[in-house]
C-alpha cells in the first residue's frame, strides 16, 4: 500500500484521490461495530412503543434499510472497495428521547467494514427519520460513530 507523503492512504503523492490498493493484503476475518442516534420527540416515541407511527413499522423497515445500506456502500462512498458482506445486523431500541441504533458488519474480505457499518447505522437512522418526520419534523440523526473494528493489519480497536 502506497501513501501519500502525508501520510493517506487515500491520496497519491501528487494530491490526487485513489482507491487504495488492498491485492497484497491477507484476506480475513474483520468486524466493525458502529452505532448513533436519532433524537425524537415524545410523541414519536410514545408511537413507536404504542400504536406505531402512521407511515407503518418503523424499526423495520430501518432494520432493512440499514443492512441494504452496508451492502451499497461502495455505490454510495467513492473510494470504498466492493467486499464481500458475510454478515450484516441492524438493531434499534427506542430510548426516552430517541432510536438508539447498532450495527454490526462481517466480512472475510482484504480489507475492513468500518465504513459499512457506519452507512448501515446512517441509512437506518435516516429511514426512522423519513418513517416518523410526519409526527416529529425536527427529529436529528446523531453521533455516528465506529465502536470497534477487528481483524486486518490493526487487530482489535475500541472506542475509549
Amino acid at each position: 500500500m502506497t501513501e501519500s507523503a502525508g501520510g493517506l492512504t487515500h491520496v497519491d503523492a501528487t494530491g490526487a484521490a485513489r482507491m487504495v490498493d488492498v491485492s497484497e493484503k491477507t484476506a480475513g476475518a474483520r468486524r466493525a461495530v458502529a452505532s448513533g442516534k436519532v433524537f425524537v420527540s415524545g410523541q414519536v416515541v410514545a408511537a413507536l412503543r404504542g400504536e406505531g407511527v402512521p407511515k407503518g413499522d418503523a424499526l423495520a423497515v430501518a432494520r432493512i434499510a440499514g443492512i441494504m445500506g452496508a451492502k451499497r456502500t461502495p455505490d454510495l462512498v467513492p473510494l470504498c472497495h466492493p467486499i464481500a458482506i458475510t454478515g450484516a445486523k441492524v438493531e434499534l431500541e427506542v430510548a426516552d428521547d430517541a432510536v438508539l441504533i447498532v450495527a454490526t458488519v462481517k466480512t472475510t474480505d482484504r480489507t475492513g467494514v468500518e465504513m459499512e457499518a457506519l452507512t448501515a447505522v446512517a441509512v437506518a437512522g435516516l429511514t426512522v427519520i423519513d418513517m416518523v418526520k410526519a409526527l416529529d419534523p425536527a427529529a436529528v440523526l446523531s453521533d455516528v460513530r465506529v465502536e470497534l473494528k477487528e481483524g486486518g493489519k490493526t487487530g482489535h480497536w475500541e472506542r475509549p
